[in-house]
């Protein structure tokens, strides 16, 4: 019961942060609205802990059948206390960093939204995992959608949600195979389903999944994820939506690996995508949007160390990643606040905001898996078991870690490096100590999470997500903290005095924000098709479907009328008949009458 209690709760309490929040005065919403909503993430906190250790599950029964089963063992419990443990520091920043007048309602959503994650997280069926599917893209669109009056906005949202919703049309098929085979929509009756059923249910999964986690050719939806405000971009990135594809893929790798088509799919889409975001990441200038190309790249990689069959070196980088990727983007958040603009070519803060920029570098050198830091840990992890895969998968994943060191780097040296851009001051302007804290928890556990490379968290890892670990050569470190360190010295090299961080030709930087023609192909190719189809159907709609209705509307008021006419003469003749008939009656009478008189 405490699993559901973990959704419930942040569910509730998001809903009443909302209603109630807009009755606190402007002055003292932050504190009283931000202070309720962090306690109500802080109580979700303890009872994921709490649903982690006692392992249980809970059910129930919806009827016909059907059953919602929740429990938090294993990797769902490490999940399920990993969101609401990053989203304290965010909802923190959020209540100081973003207007007041608007607090109450984007806390609330916050809340509600870890609520729905972690419904997601410890659902134990395809049921339940569909409905919290669901629910997590409705509340993103309504976060990514916050400045509703801005058009442009609310158009952003709205692809952001309709691309992923595309893809959770595979989460319905799966779902439907399931309880076709097998009668139940529980995980473990996957491992029970017959070929092609099983096909159908990896299928499914795997589309959904790629669209969520923002893997090609869904990436561009990332971009337009960034309207919304710096936290929701923060929590969206790291351990909510996001999230979600990859975590999914973890916890239902064991029964789909013996798809033969599964694990290569996987790591195809896995590698092709950490390649791409890489390069798309080295070309843009926008903050916001390098975090998010470098977002779609790192889940590449954990679908890497999926397919190859480690999904405990994708559960540690999930973790690492939701801890350093919150990092970086609250960072950018106070950049921006600060500069007023995107281009972090503008930037160079290094001196105007010392502790931010301290903070910022932790997350920067763990984006760049450097040891000791946890994320390289599990970065070195995934290369291991992609080199177990393949020489060539091994090779195209070292060199994603070279491009990942490179855009960290790069995104460092120019946003909260030392140039032209900084005033030299050293003072930290009106950046409020809430947001300083925030940045500086965050980094102070991606410090933490070097303990990973501790002997004894291999076998915790291995416990947790019941999936191996390949134990990688020393030759793959030596290569890949080489790469590392060429990665850094060229972004180093490309960001020095003089130069404006430009690491791509300028066709390519010019090409990145449509992520080198996927958003046009997947117009082209998907969204104009399906709008002629749309038009299409809807003309055939209103010539034959409302046509014939028209026919019959017209059809009946012609019945009436006849009808009506026939009533008339019908009932005048009636009429007009009686009155001959009494006046006969009454002339016979008077007749008779005058006679006997």
């Amino acid at each position: 019961m405490t699993a559901a209690a973990a959704v419930l709760l942040p569910i509730v309490a998001g809903v009443g942060v909302w209603a109630l929040g807009g009755r606190v005065p402007l002055a003292r919403r932050p504190r009283v609205v931000g202070g309720v909503a962090v306690l109500a993430l802080a109580a979700t906190l303890s009872l994921a802990v709490m649903a982690a250790f006692d392992g249980g599950q809970a059910t129930l029964r919806w009827g016909a059948g059907l059953v919602l089963s929740l429990g938090a063992a294993g990797v769902a419990g490490v999940v399920a206390v990993l969101v609401p443990s990053v989203a304290i520091p965010v909802v923190a920043y959020a209540a100081v960093h973003e207007e007041a007048p608007g607090l109450p309602r984007l806390l609330g959503l916050l809340v509600v939204f870890v609520g729905v994650m972690e419904l997601l997280v410890v659902a134990a069926d395809l049921l339940s995992l569909l409905i919290a599917w669901e629910l997590v893209a409705a509340v993103s669109w309504a976060l990514i959608g916050f400045s509703w009056r801005q058009a442009d906005d609310v158009s952003r949202a709205a692809h952001a949600f309709n691309a992923t919703r595309a893809g959770s049309v595979g989460l319905f098929l799966a779902a439907g195979a399931l309880l076709a085979g097998t009668g139940s929509l529980d995980y473990a009756a996957i491992g029970a389903l017959e070929r092609p059923l099983r096909d159908v249910v990896a299928a499914g999964v795997l589309v959904a999944a790629v669209s969520k986690s923002a893997q090609l050719p869904f990436s561009p939806w990332l971009f337009s994820a960034m309207a919304g405000p710096t936290p929701v971009s923060a929590l969206l990135h790291s351990a909510t939506m996001v999230a979600a594809g990859a975590y999914a893929l973890i916890r239902l790798a064991e029964p789909l690996s013996s798809v033969d088509w599964f694990p290569p799919a996987v790591i195809a889409i896995g590698v092709t995508t950490a390649l791409w975001g890489g390069v798309v990441a080295l070309a843009e200038t926008h903050g916001k949007r390098i975090l998010a190309a470098s977002t779609a790249a790192q889940y590449g990689l954990m679908f890497v160390a999926v397919g190859a069959g480690a999904a405990g070196a994708a559960t540690a980088h999930l973790v690492t990643h939701a801890v350093f990727k919150s990092l970086l983007f609250l960072a950018v958040g106070v950049g921006l606040h600060a500069t007023g603009t995107g281009d972090v070519r503008a930037w160079r803060l290094g001196l105007r905001l010392p502790r931010v920029a301290a903070a910022c570098g932790i997350g920067a050198l763990a984006l760049a898996a450097v040891p000791p830091l946890g994320a390289a840990w599990s970065k070195e992890q995934i290369v291991a078991a992609a080199v177990h895969a393949g020489p060539a998968v091994g090779l195209l994943a070292l060199l994603a870690g070279f491009l990942s060191a490179a855009y960290a780097g790069r995104l460092q040296l120019l946003a909260f490096g030392r140039g032209h851009g900084d005033d030299g001051r050293g003072h930290a302007g009106g950046t409020p100590a809430a947001e300083i804290a925030a940045v500086s928890v965050l980094a102070v556990a991606s410090l933490l999470l070097g303990a990973l490379w501790f002997p004894r968290a291999r076998g915790w890892i291995e416990a947790v997500s019941d999936g191996g670990l390949f134990a990688g050569a020393v030759w793959e470190t030596v290569v890949s903290v080489g790469l590392v360190a060429a990665g850094l010295a060229w972004a180093r090299w490309g960001t020095r005095e003089g130069c404006d961080g430009a690491l791509m030709p300028a066709a390519v930087g010019r090409s990145a924000p449509g992520w080198f023609g996927i958003t046009t192909a997947s117009r082209r190719g998907l969204v104009d098709p399906l709008l002629v189809v749309a038009a299409t159907l809807g003309r055939f709609d209103d010539a034959v479907v409302d046509g014939a209705v028209r026919a019959v509307m017209r059809a009946g008021r012609q019945a009436s009328r006849v009808l009506a006419w026939w009533v008339e003469r019908g009932a005048d003749g009636v009429v007009v008949g009686l009155a001959t008939a009494t006046t006969w009656v009454a002339a016979a009478s008077r007749i008779g009458d005058d006679r006997g008189v």
